[in-house]
């Protein structure tokens, strides 16, 4: 069996170990001197010594950057989630800003609406829509005892909605302008087109009979005509648009989504002339000639023998 020699590396591993203490030991105490000559002396030895250790330093530095890179995503991504929940947020601020506008805008509209002076008017709540796939129609809690006659026009503020189809005791129907038996005769804005406006069971009804096709763009503004004695002339009905089947059709200015009010017009027909005397007297003369003759009774009334200012 061999001898094992004696081994020189134990106290060689600890001599060079207290070594290194002691040479750390003094560099620190020599890193902490406060004197001139002793800072001129660290700042020649950083000097020599970083330099030569850049090589052994650019892993570090490489570390040290994506790890402060990963931190800065890591704040970006939350600041982005941040984001995204306040945006969220906005916009449900936004759609509830946006209904209550439109809201206060029906509102202010049904107060303050222009319209012929000679029209007064009832304003009731929609209790029932009753829209189906066959009939576009809505409930009113006013009708015959608050004066409610069937033809009558309904606005909601902002536009024409429909007409009274049905009056009860208590309650009234409104058949929508997009019902497919509603027809309305309508005046384009500016050109003055005349067109009628017929319902098809969608939210933008149809433009058809347009005296001149040309003359009418998406956008125009599109009022009632007042032909037909159906409605007051002057009522905002909505805008030209354009349908996906290349057709005219109108934008509806009335909030049919959210029909809540509507304002009854009480409109009162126009005084209706019998006789054409009625309107123009016998004995006037105009520039183009003798006016219309006399009714029978004026004639009757001229030729009077017992008058004594008439000829015999």
């Amino acid at each position: 069996m061999a001898r094992k020699g004696p081994d020189f590396a134990t106290p060689v591993r600890r001599v060079l170990i207290a070594l290194m203490a002691l040479v750390l030991l003094v560099l620190f105490l020599f890193w902490r001197i406060d004197s001139p000559r002793a800072e001129q002396m660290r700042t020649a030895m950083i000097d020599r010594i970083v330099p030569r250790f850049e090589w052994a330093l650019l892993p570090v530095t490489r570390v040290t950057q994506m790890v402060a890179g990963f931190q800065s995503y890591a704040r970006l991504y939350e600041q982005n989630q941040e984001l995204r929940r306040e945006l969220q947020r906005m916009s449900a601020w936004k759609e509830a800003a946006v209904q209550l506008e439109q809201e206060n805008s029906k509102l202010l509209a049904q107060n303050n609406v222009r319209i012929d002076p000679a029209l007064t008017s009832v304003t009731g709540v929609v209790m029932v829509d009753s829209g189906s796939a066959f009939r576009q129609s809505v409930l009113l809690n006013v009708g015959a005892q608050d004066g409610i006659v069937e033809g009558w026009a309904t606005m909601d503020g902002l536009g024409l909605v429909g007409r009274i189809s049905g009056v009860g005791s208590r309650t009234s129907r409104v058949l929508l302008m997009t019902d497919p038996s509603s027809r309305l005769p309508v005046t384009v804005q500016p050109t003055g087109e005349r067109a009628l406006l017929t319902g098809d069971n969608t939210p933008l009804p149809l433009l058809e009979f347009i005296e001149t096709g040309d003359n009418v763009r998406p956008g125009d503004r599109v009022v009632t005509s007042g032909d037909g004695g159906v409605f007051p002339p002057g009522l905002l009905v909505g805008q030209v648009a354009q349908g996906t089947d290349g057709r005219m059709r109108l934008r509806m200015a009335a909030d049919y989504g959210r029909l809540e009010f509507l304002r009854v017009l009480r409109s009162h027909p126009a005084e209706a002339v019998a006789e054409a005397g009625a309107v123009i007297r016998a004995d006037q003369k105009g520039p183009m000639g003798p006016q219309l003759p006399a009714s029978p009774v004026e004639a009757a009334a001229a030729t009077d023998p017992l008058d004594p200012g008439t000829a015999p």
